[in-house]
């Protein structure tokens, strides 16, 4: 059994100035001299302890804002849920002025970094209040209220992308999909079995999800607000465990593998969001789920595949699942959706890792607009992200002989590569579509500002910070 983490631990409460603490000129001066003593930078994230027995209270924590940006809250906010993760209650002291962009930024570095995922009984983590002196406007509530809501849907995609193969089937993802959509106002989900798989022409996903015993599914979940006058569709990479099929990874790469559907649970996380917070925008999230396996009827290599909409794709390599999954669920929301833009992200490429490391996903778009618009989203929310060039000079590579593409190539370039293919089932929306390549991204090797060790939830908050502006 899962103890569920998607519901922050601490609540973070505005009760106003006669919350704020009250110090004596003694204390005051208790303080300066200690700031002093440890030469405090004041950066952000930045903690010094100051002990008090026998006082109240008893322990004083002094945190750096850096330059009181939100990003700097929001890094003191996790640098706080570490130090004070023994405290049942804390009160905190901030300026008057602080800013609701400060808030959120700090309510939500809290409610990251105080993620923890356990598979049995969950690990005592004792901090349940957090109260803030401050005189809160409205737009202090609204914010606070989206920080709540981004910091519960990116916890919720940790928790999918952290259970282990072994539990997490196509199936079982779906249901936890269902659950956290049940009861949402003009909220709607629907789900494709192998059947339905069959009937309507999603051959890419059940040839991908053929070799495994635990069928794939397609999970459509729509956010339909009356008067939304832009649709957006968000596809996400859900390859619940990946073996590499017939073409195997070696162990070292398969360790992990669990996480290959951190895309799925991130378009999943963010349309919830956009539901909780009622953006005035349609969204609809699409996560198509399988396992990649090795069995008696597993894809093979030479295999040709025709995708949900006609196009062909020759296997040339059963590793490269995640955009065959990609393209059937990209050619049918073209086709049947009709949406403004889409956008898709995938843990699709070590070759992202390899250009850009650990925290910076690669980010594909023929349109500069949408390009600044998702960069500029994913710096106010405190992910990182790097446009690639999308360049025609590749295309050749993907042409097949036996069909209209190829899933893979061996001349390098893995990640442009994998944009270009993608790009094929995007028909007149090529210019309305941005990819995200975010596979290193996806996991954290060790805890580092909001970020914990294990599924980062990347993409949750860039997707639904660029909802908020487009909602605006």
């Amino acid at each position: 059994m899962v103890v569920p983490s998607g519901e922050p631990s601490a609540a973070v409460e505005l009760l106003g100035e006669a919350t704020r603490l009250r110090m004596s000129p003694a204390d005051l001066d208790e303080c300066a001299a200690f700031l002093q003593d440890v030469e405090h930078s004041g950066s952000a994230g930045s903690v010094h302890s100051l002990p008090r027995p026998g006082r109240q209270p008893s322990r004083l924590l002094f945190v750096g804002i850096g330059d009181g940006s939100e990003a700097g809250w929001r890094a003191a906010g996790a640098a706080l849920a570490r130090s004070a993760r023994s405290e049942p209650a804390l009160v905190l002291v901030v300026p008057a002025e602080l800013a609701p962009a400060g808030l959120r930024g700090l309510a939500e570095g809290l409610w990251l970094a105080s993620y923890r995922f356990e598979l049995s009984t969950a690990e005592d983590f004792e901090l349940k209040r957090v109260t803030l002196g401050l005189e809160a406007t409205p737009e202090h509530a609204e914010a606070l209220q989206r920080a709540r809501a981004v910091a519960e849907s990116t916890r919720l995609a940790r928790d999918l992308t952290n259970m282990p193969g072994d539990r997490k089937t196509p199936a079982w993802f779906a249901k936890q999909i269902e659950k956290a959509a049940t009861g949402v106002p003009q909220l709607t989900i629907s789900v494709r079995d192998e059947a339905a798989l069959t009937e309507q022409g999603f051959n890419a996903i059940l040839a991908v999800g053929r070799g495994s015993t635990r069928g794939p599914r397609l999970v459509e979940l729509s956010w339909r607000p009356r008067g939304a006058r832009r649709h957006i569709v968000l596809v996400g990479k859900g390859i619940t465990f990946d073996t590499g099929g017939i073409c195997i990874k070696p162990l070292a790469s398969m360790k992990l593998m669990r996480k290959d559907m951190g895309g799925a649970a991130a378009v999943v996380g963010a349309t919830l969001a956009a539901a909780a917070m009622r953006l005035p925008v349609r969204v609809t999230a699409l996560a198509p789920l399988a396992e990649n396996a090795i069995g008696a009827d597993a894809m093979r290599p030479g295999d040709v595949i025709r995708h949900y909409g006609g196009i062909t794709s020759e296997v040339l390599n059963t590793d490269a699942e995640g955009r065959l999954v990609l393209g059937d669920a990209m050619a049918y929301a073209v086709r049947r959706l009709r949406p403004d833009v889409i956008v898709d992200l995938a843990t699709l490429t070590g070759a992202q890792g390899v250009a850009l490391g650990k925290r910076t996903a690669a980010m594909y778009s023929h349109s500069d607009a949408l390009a600044a618009e998702l960069s500029g989203a994913a710096e106010a929310a405190g992910e990182a992200v790097w446009r690639m060039p999308l360049s025609d000079d590749y295309a050749e590579a993907l042409d097949g002989d036996l069909a209209d593409l190829v899933n893979s190539t061996d001349i390098g370039a893995g990640s442009l590569l994998a944009a270009l293919y993608l790009r094929e089932f995007t028909g007149g929306l090529r210019d309305n579509w941005v990819h995200f390549d975010m596979s290193s991204p996806a996991w954290a090797d060790s805890a580092d500002g909001e970020l914990t060790k294990g599924a980062t939830g990347w993409g949750v908050r860039t997707l639904t910070r660029w909802l908020e502006t487009t909602a605006a």
